[in-house]
Protein backbone atom coordinates (compact mmCIF):
# COMPACT_ATOMS: atom_id res chain seq x y z
CA UNK A 1 0.00 0.00 0.00
CA UNK A 2 1.51 3.44 -0.74
CA UNK A 3 2.00 5.62 2.00
CA UNK A 4 0.81 9.41 2.24
CA UNK A 5 3.76 12.00 2.80
CA UNK A 6 2.66 12.07 6.20
CA UNK A 7 2.32 8.53 6.87
CA UNK A 8 6.18 7.97 5.04
CA UNK A 9 7.17 10.92 8.01
CA UNK A 10 6.01 9.24 10.70
CA UNK A 11 6.82 6.23 10.14
CA UNK A 12 10.57 7.39 9.92
CA UNK A 13 9.90 9.56 12.94
CA UNK A 14 8.72 6.29 14.73
CA UNK A 15 11.40 3.86 13.47
CA UNK A 16 14.21 6.64 14.85
CA UNK A 17 12.78 6.63 18.13
CA UNK A 18 12.00 10.41 18.09
CA UNK A 19 9.19 12.18 19.66
CA UNK A 20 7.20 15.25 17.45
CA UNK A 21 8.93 17.55 19.87
CA UNK A 22 12.57 15.59 19.42
CA UNK A 23 12.49 15.75 15.87
CA UNK A 24 10.88 19.66 15.52
CA UNK A 25 13.79 20.88 17.86
CA UNK A 26 16.41 18.91 15.52
CA UNK A 27 14.57 20.74 12.50
CA UNK A 28 13.78 23.90 14.15
CA UNK A 29 10.08 23.82 12.93
CA UNK A 30 7.29 23.89 15.49
CA UNK A 31 5.70 21.02 16.67
CA UNK A 32 2.80 22.20 15.84
CA UNK A 33 3.91 22.20 11.84
CA UNK A 34 5.39 18.90 12.24
CA UNK A 35 1.38 17.40 13.86
CA UNK A 36 0.04 19.34 10.69
CA UNK A 37 2.35 17.09 8.29
CA UNK A 38 2.02 13.96 9.75
CA UNK A 39 -1.31 14.38 9.57
CA UNK A 40 -2.14 15.43 6.51
CA UNK A 41 -3.60 18.80 7.44
CA UNK A 42 -0.29 20.66 6.00
CA UNK A 43 1.71 20.01 2.57
CA UNK A 44 5.36 19.65 2.92
CA UNK A 45 7.66 21.12 0.24
CA UNK A 46 9.92 19.58 -1.65
CA UNK A 47 12.87 21.32 0.32
CA UNK A 48 10.83 20.26 3.91
CA UNK A 49 11.08 16.73 2.89
CA UNK A 50 14.83 16.68 2.39
CA UNK A 51 15.32 18.82 5.62
CA UNK A 52 13.02 16.05 7.83
CA UNK A 53 14.74 13.34 5.97
CA UNK A 54 18.66 14.34 6.78
CA UNK A 55 17.51 15.01 10.34
CA UNK A 56 15.85 11.63 10.23
CA UNK A 57 18.93 9.54 8.46
CA UNK A 58 16.78 8.29 5.71
CA UNK A 59 18.55 6.14 2.99
CA UNK A 60 18.85 7.94 -0.43
CA UNK A 61 16.42 5.28 -2.09
CA UNK A 62 13.71 5.85 1.23
CA UNK A 63 14.22 9.69 0.28
CA UNK A 64 13.25 9.47 -3.56
CA UNK A 65 10.33 6.79 -1.63
CA UNK A 66 9.11 9.86 0.08
CA UNK A 67 9.33 12.36 -1.95
CA UNK A 68 6.87 10.78 -4.74
CA UNK A 69 4.42 10.30 -1.96
CA UNK A 70 4.33 14.09 -1.74
CA UNK A 71 3.65 14.51 -4.82
CA UNK A 72 7.64 15.43 -6.16
CA UNK A 73 9.47 14.02 -8.84
CA UNK A 74 13.14 12.06 -7.21
CA UNK A 75 15.83 13.64 -5.70
CA UNK A 76 18.27 10.82 -6.21
CA UNK A 77 19.65 8.41 -9.45
CA UNK A 78 19.75 4.83 -9.23
CA UNK A 79 21.92 3.33 -11.23
CA UNK A 80 23.03 -0.14 -11.73
CA UNK A 81 26.26 -0.81 -10.93
CA UNK A 82 27.18 -1.98 -14.05
CA UNK A 83 25.84 1.13 -15.77
CA UNK A 84 27.92 3.61 -17.86
CA UNK A 85 26.90 5.98 -15.26
CA UNK A 86 28.91 4.64 -12.82
CA UNK A 87 32.27 3.37 -14.80
CA UNK A 88 34.23 5.62 -12.88
CA UNK A 89 32.96 4.44 -9.29
CA UNK A 90 33.54 0.62 -10.33
CA UNK A 91 37.14 2.12 -11.57
CA UNK A 92 37.66 3.36 -8.57
CA UNK A 93 36.67 0.15 -5.84
CA UNK A 94 38.46 -2.12 -8.33
CA UNK A 95 41.60 -0.05 -7.58
CA UNK A 96 40.43 -0.51 -3.93
CA UNK A 97 39.98 -3.67 -3.69
CA UNK A 98 43.20 -4.59 -5.55
CA UNK A 99 45.33 -2.55 -3.39
CA UNK A 100 44.30 -4.57 -0.70
CA UNK A 101 46.16 -8.12 -2.15
CA UNK A 102 47.26 -10.02 -1.08
CA UNK A 103 44.47 -9.46 1.47
CA UNK A 104 40.88 -10.54 0.82
CA UNK A 105 38.56 -7.77 -0.17
CA UNK A 106 34.77 -7.50 -1.25
CA UNK A 107 32.03 -4.97 -2.40
CA UNK A 108 28.84 -6.06 -1.22
CA UNK A 109 25.56 -4.13 -2.00
CA UNK A 110 22.52 -3.74 -0.36
CA UNK A 111 20.65 -7.18 0.08
CA UNK A 112 24.90 -8.41 1.65
CA UNK A 113 25.26 -9.92 -2.19
CA UNK A 114 28.92 -9.53 -2.87
CA UNK A 115 29.05 -8.04 -6.39
CA UNK A 116 33.25 -7.39 -6.74
CA UNK A 117 36.06 -9.05 -4.99
CA UNK A 118 39.76 -9.09 -5.64
CA UNK A 119 41.83 -11.58 -6.37
CA UNK A 120 42.90 -13.08 -3.02
CA UNK A 121 38.60 -13.09 -2.01
CA UNK A 122 37.68 -14.78 -4.86
CA UNK A 123 40.73 -17.70 -4.34
CA UNK A 124 39.58 -17.80 -0.17
CA UNK A 125 35.74 -18.45 -0.93
CA UNK A 126 36.60 -20.74 -3.92
CA UNK A 127 38.77 -22.80 -1.28
CA UNK A 128 35.64 -22.98 1.17
CA UNK A 129 32.31 -23.29 -0.79
CA UNK A 130 32.04 -25.97 -3.22
CA UNK A 131 30.85 -25.28 -6.43
CA UNK A 132 27.29 -27.31 -5.59
CA UNK A 133 26.82 -24.93 -2.76
CA UNK A 134 27.17 -22.01 -4.32
CA UNK A 135 23.99 -21.33 -6.39
CA UNK A 136 22.16 -22.25 -2.96
CA UNK A 137 24.63 -19.31 -1.36
CA UNK A 138 24.44 -17.28 -3.82
CA UNK A 139 27.22 -15.04 -2.74
CA UNK A 140 25.90 -13.75 -0.20
CA UNK A 141 27.73 -12.98 2.68
CA UNK A 142 24.78 -13.33 5.55
CA UNK A 143 24.03 -17.13 3.87
CA UNK A 144 28.18 -17.30 3.40
CA UNK A 145 28.23 -17.29 6.94
CA UNK A 146 24.89 -18.20 8.79
CA UNK A 147 23.53 -21.07 6.58
CA UNK A 148 24.07 -24.72 7.07
CA UNK A 149 25.72 -25.00 3.58
CA UNK A 150 27.94 -22.27 4.07
CA UNK A 151 31.53 -21.89 5.99
CA UNK A 152 30.30 -23.24 9.20
CA UNK A 153 32.37 -26.08 9.67
CA UNK A 154 35.76 -24.30 8.16
CA UNK A 155 34.77 -21.41 10.75
CA UNK A 156 36.77 -21.90 14.33
CA UNK A 157 35.09 -19.17 16.35
CA UNK A 158 31.65 -19.52 14.89
CA UNK A 159 29.68 -18.44 17.54
CA UNK A 160 31.17 -15.39 18.14
CA UNK A 161 31.71 -14.62 14.52
CA UNK A 162 28.27 -15.21 13.32
CA UNK A 163 26.67 -13.47 16.66
CA UNK A 164 28.53 -10.55 15.63
CA UNK A 165 27.92 -10.48 12.09
CA UNK A 166 24.08 -11.44 12.75
CA UNK A 167 23.73 -8.09 15.33
CA UNK A 168 25.40 -6.20 12.63
CA UNK A 169 22.65 -7.40 9.24
CA UNK A 170 19.73 -7.02 11.87
CA UNK A 171 21.05 -3.54 12.93
CA UNK A 172 21.31 -2.73 9.24
CA UNK A 173 17.56 -3.89 8.61
CA UNK A 174 16.27 -1.82 11.67
CA UNK A 175 17.89 1.33 9.73
CA UNK A 176 15.73 0.53 6.68
CA UNK A 177 13.22 -0.59 8.26
CA UNK A 178 10.30 -2.12 5.83
CA UNK A 179 12.65 -2.77 3.26
CA UNK A 180 11.51 -6.04 1.36
CA UNK A 181 14.52 -7.58 0.74
CA UNK A 182 16.60 -6.57 3.74
CA UNK A 183 13.04 -8.33 5.61
CA UNK A 184 12.58 -11.15 3.07
CA UNK A 185 16.05 -12.40 4.20
CA UNK A 186 16.20 -11.54 7.69
CA UNK A 187 12.84 -14.21 7.74
CA UNK A 188 14.93 -17.08 5.98
CA UNK A 189 18.17 -16.53 7.69
CA UNK A 190 15.97 -16.38 11.45
CA UNK A 191 14.87 -20.04 10.04
CA UNK A 192 18.04 -21.36 9.91
CA UNK A 193 18.97 -24.50 11.99
CA UNK A 194 20.94 -22.83 15.16
CA UNK A 195 20.07 -19.18 14.54
CA UNK A 196 18.14 -19.05 17.36
CA UNK A 197 20.84 -19.50 19.86
CA UNK A 198 22.50 -16.95 18.26
CA UNK A 199 19.68 -14.21 18.37
CA UNK A 200 18.65 -15.22 21.92
CA UNK A 201 22.54 -13.79 22.41
CA UNK A 202 23.21 -10.95 20.45
CA UNK A 203 22.59 -7.45 22.16
CA UNK A 204 20.60 -5.12 19.84
CA UNK A 205 23.31 -2.72 20.29
CA UNK A 206 26.11 -3.95 18.98
CA UNK A 207 28.16 -1.99 17.44
CA UNK A 208 31.57 -4.06 16.55
CA UNK A 209 34.12 -1.74 14.31
CA UNK A 210 36.10 -4.99 14.18
CA UNK A 211 35.29 -8.45 13.70
CA UNK A 212 37.44 -11.66 14.19
CA UNK A 213 36.77 -14.53 12.11
CA UNK A 214 39.26 -17.79 12.63
CA UNK A 215 39.11 -20.03 9.76
CA UNK A 216 40.68 -23.57 9.00
CA UNK A 217 40.98 -23.70 5.36
CA UNK A 218 41.97 -26.07 2.89
CA UNK A 219 45.08 -23.59 2.19
CA UNK A 220 45.63 -23.65 5.73
CA UNK A 221 44.72 -21.97 8.87
CA UNK A 222 44.02 -18.43 8.92
CA UNK A 223 43.03 -15.99 11.33
CA UNK A 224 41.41 -12.68 10.18
CA UNK A 225 40.15 -8.99 11.80
CA UNK A 226 37.39 -7.68 9.17
CA UNK A 227 35.90 -4.20 9.18
CA UNK A 228 33.22 -3.15 6.49
CA UNK A 229 33.03 0.70 5.18
CA UNK A 230 30.75 2.52 3.53
CA UNK A 231 30.81 5.12 1.13
CA UNK A 232 30.69 9.14 2.09
CA UNK A 233 29.17 11.89 0.17
CA UNK A 234 27.36 9.34 -2.23
CA UNK A 235 25.24 10.76 -4.87
CA UNK A 236 22.92 7.74 -6.11
CA UNK A 237 21.34 5.36 -4.70
CA UNK A 238 23.47 2.65 -5.49
CA UNK A 239 26.40 3.72 -4.43
CA UNK A 240 25.47 4.46 -1.17
CA UNK A 241 24.04 1.14 -0.22
CA UNK A 242 27.38 -0.03 -1.45
CA UNK A 243 30.03 -1.50 1.69
CA UNK A 244 33.43 -2.60 1.40
CA UNK A 245 34.40 -5.21 3.47
CA UNK A 246 38.23 -5.69 3.97
CA UNK A 247 39.83 -8.77 5.82
CA UNK A 248 43.20 -8.00 7.56
CA UNK A 249 45.63 -10.61 8.81
CA UNK A 250 45.43 -11.05 12.57
CA UNK A 251 48.54 -13.19 12.88
CA UNK A 252 51.81 -13.28 10.71
CA UNK A 253 51.28 -16.84 9.60
CA UNK A 254 48.25 -15.44 8.12
CA UNK A 255 50.11 -12.81 6.25
CA UNK A 256 53.05 -15.11 5.66
CA UNK A 257 50.24 -17.69 3.78
CA UNK A 258 48.10 -15.05 1.67
CA UNK A 259 51.62 -13.46 0.36
CA UNK A 260 52.58 -17.15 -0.64
CA UNK A 261 49.55 -17.73 -2.11
CA UNK A 262 49.29 -14.86 -3.87
CA UNK A 263 52.95 -14.87 -5.23
CA UNK A 264 52.39 -18.37 -5.99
Amino acid sequence: MTMTAGQELKRWRTARRMSQLDLASAAGVSQRHLSFLETGRAKPSREMVLHLARELDVPLRDQNTWLRAAGFVEEYPSHGLDDVELTHVRQVLQQLLDAHAPFPAYVIDRAWNIVMVNAPAGMLTSSLVPAEDAAVLEGNVIRLMLHPQGIKPYVTNWEQASSALLARFRRDVAHHPGDPVLTELESEVLAYEGIDALVSGVPASSDDLVLSLDLATPLGPMRFLTTIATIGAAYDVTVEELRIETLLPADAETDELLRSLVSG
